[in-house]
């Protein structure tokens, strides 16, 4: 009997049993020696939490008070842990055979030792299981790399900047703060010294970065979750207002179940349709997201941001009037 059958069935007996179960009978129903019940009830208790009171000479039961409500949890992993394992398995696979390959290889030998202990020996097919990576942007490694290294080493950082909406080409001097990943591409917080102000930076446009030899000025945690992460989206700042958007019935079994923003306000309405309150900074990304779902969806208020909405529909239908 593997290991995790007999943390299954050991389970099922003490759950069922009415008084202390001997040792020498959970060796004959779990068909194992001595020393492995008692390693499989000290999994059972220290790393499962279930509660299990007794000793060798009595015999071991669960605690009355707790028995009834404890269950064996899945041998498994939670989504999160599973997608940080896979997140984890894929910087293995992409970093090749370079420095952080080697640097990471006792971390791919503790990946596989863990999940030989959750499945109780039997290996686990991780490759049946994909995380495709979805509209990832090209980065320079070097400006990676010196952005990366200046935000943990707390020092100045320079570099051109090209932004997305405008195409401008600015020089930049700033103190980083944090480094952010956030839907699949990499962005840098921080606190630019010339227009003596947070921002924030999409990696993948900084070119020609420099680290200086000051220290970079820190900004209070409370100062940065109140700029960036009060609003909308990763641009975001300090909100303007609120947005109230409402989605179809047909949407609103997606969107009821998504989670857009920590303030979010949602319900249904008496006929299905499903209304999305958040606040919002930039309304551009939130614009995006709402345009994804099409017929589907339609901003409320406020009224700049739905007439916003109406142009850019109409510059797109006129793509297809030629």
């Amino acid at each position: 009997m593997e290991r995790i059958e007999r943390i299954h069935a050991l389970h099922r007996i003490l759950t069922a049993a009415r008084y202390p179960v001997t040792v020498q009978r959970l060796q004959e129903d779990l068909e194992c020696s001595r020393a492995t019940v008692y390693r499989d009830l000290a999994y059972l208790r220290d790393y499962l939490m279930a509660p299990v009171v007794g000793n060798g000479e009595a015999g071991f039961r669960y605690d009355s008070s707790e028995g009834d409500r404890f269950e064996l949890p899945g041998l498994w992993l939670s989504s999160e842990e599973l997608h940080s394992l896979l997140a984890a398995q894929q910087l293995l696979l992409r970093s090749g055979g370079g420095v952080l390959s080697n640097a990471l290889a006792p971390l791919q030998h503790r990946i596989e030792k863990l999940l030989d202990e959750h499945a109780g020996g039997r290996r686990v097919p991780v490759e049946r299981v994909r995380v495709i990576p979805h509209r990832t942007r090209r980065l320079d490694e070097t400006a990676f790399r010196n952005v990366a290294t200046a935000v943990l080493d707390r020092k100045v950082l320079s570099f051109e900047y090209r932004a997305r909406s405008t195409d401008e080409r600015t020089r930049r001097n700033v103190s980083p703060q944090r480094l952010t990943h956030y839907r699949e591409n990499w962005y840098l917080d921080a606190w630019d010294h010339e227009r003596d102000a947070l921002r924030s930076f999409s990696v993948d446009r900084i070119s020609g970065a420099r680290i200086g030899e000051n220290e970079a000025r820190d900004v209070p945690d409370e100062e940065l979750d109140r700029h960036l992460a009060s609003s909308y989206g990763i641009f975001s700042g300090t909100p303007k207002g609120w947005a109230t958007i409402v989605f179809s019935a047909k949407a609103a079994r997606w969107v009821a179940d998504e989670h857009w923003h920590s303030q979010q306000q949602g319900r249904f309405l008496p006929d299905g349709r499903y209304e999305l309150k958040l606040p919002y900074s930039a309304g551009r990304e939130l614009l995006m997201d709402v345009m994804h779902y099409g017929s589907e969806a339609e901003i409320v208020e406020p009224t700049v941001l739905r007439e916003q909405a109406k142009s850019m529909l109409s510059l797109a239908l006129a793509n297809y009037d030629r």
